[in-house]
């Protein structure tokens, strides 16, 4: 029987992402040149303006994007079938979740890297495609945003700053802004879908003292599809989203997997009433559709921030994934 075919869908829009005005701090990724500056001399490999894109763009294709390449790799030889790589729109065109993409897929990542300022989100078409894609119970569909840091908007002006400061200090990453808004695309997917969730904060999760990622806590009793079978730790990105359940996602998807706040990094307003956890991975109960939905975030799929093994072990599962009796 051939393996299952896996499909990563960056549903950024790499124009839009490359044209962010660097004056501008918020709602953008990096240019590589402040990365070299911010880490130096660690990422000077990439010095050479005549060879590596100093802006955005660099930051794209030399770190973000690189971040993937183990886990196709790996998916690839698995499966025996090469994963199929898509950004939603480059120079060059688009290329839109429509049934001419999903044909053959039976496993797909939407990484929801898209920044909040570009407005991604999915057209009709694209909606009764996925909804289509989801009525064959052999199919699963990961729906992955990533942080939104700095989400003030909603306190008086005279306030935002200190939120701001506060969320800032908690993930303690300089290389984020203080409001980094992702995940739009993914975010409206879901909504469309009837699975409304947010993205909320970027938490520091925690780690062991020999820095290694601590254990997740699984709900085994939800893991129908054994996709957590002998893993024991997620990523240890450091600032990683809550997924809270709202509307009628509170009847229809259950908490697969928690994972630990940091009790060492500074106050957040997440932990002020005393919570410890933050809602990890999410999965659809039975009967929702005949496949199966599941959210998480987006550096899930990622090798550069620790737990790779057990990483491993979870991206095994899923694409050797049991098929479902006709």
């Amino acid at each position: 029987m051939a393996g299952r075919q896996v499909a990563m869908y960056f549903s950024w829009s790499r124009p839009d992402e490359v044209a962010a005005p660097l004056g501008i701090l918020d709602n953008r990724f990096p240019a590589l040149f402040e990365l070299r500056r911010l880490f130096w001399p660690r990422l000077e490999k990439f010095a050479d303006p005549t060879k590596f894109d100093q802006g955005v763009g660099g930051f794209l294709d030399n770190i973000q994007l690189a971040n993937f390449k183990l886990f196709a790799e790996l998916a690839g030889s698995w499966t025996g079938n090469t994963v199929r790589l898509a950004e939603r729109t480059t120079e060059t065109g688009s290329c839109k979740l429509d049934a001419d993409f999903l044909l053959d897929v039976d496993t797909l990542l939407i990484i929801s890297f898209d920044s909040s300022r570009t407005q991604q989100q999915p057209t009709d078409e694209e909606i009764g495609a996925i909804r289509s894609f989801l009525s064959n119970p052999n199919h699963i569909l990961f729906v992955c945003p990533h942080h939104d840091i700095g989400d003030a908007d909603d306190l008086p002006e005279d306030e935002r700053l200190a939120r701001q400061e506060m969320e800032f200090r908690h993930h303690g990453d300089p290389a984020i802004p203080a409001k980094q808004r992702f995940g739009n695309f993914g975010i409206s997917l879901s909504r469309a879908l009837g699975l409304p969730i947010k993205n909320r904060f970027g938490l520091r999760p925690a780690k062991m003292p020999d820095g290694s990622p601590a254990p997740i806590r699984i709900a085994t009793e939800y893991d129908r599809l054994s996709l957590l079978d002998g893993v024991s730790t997620l990523n240890l990105h450091p600032h990683l989203p809550h997924f809270e359940m709202v509307g009628d996602s509170l009847s229809k998807l259950d908490v697969l997997a928690r994972q630990s706040v940091d009790p060492t990094a500074p106050p957040h307003p997440f932990t002020a009433d005393g919570r410890r956890e933050f809602d990890a991975l999410l999965q659809t109960k039975p009967g929702v559709f005949a496949g199966t939905v599941l959210a998480c975030d987006t550096t899930t799929w990622s090798s550069t921030a620790g737990g790779v093994d057990s990483l491993k072990r979870f991206w095994r599962n899923i694409v050797f994934l049991k098929r479902a009796e006709a």
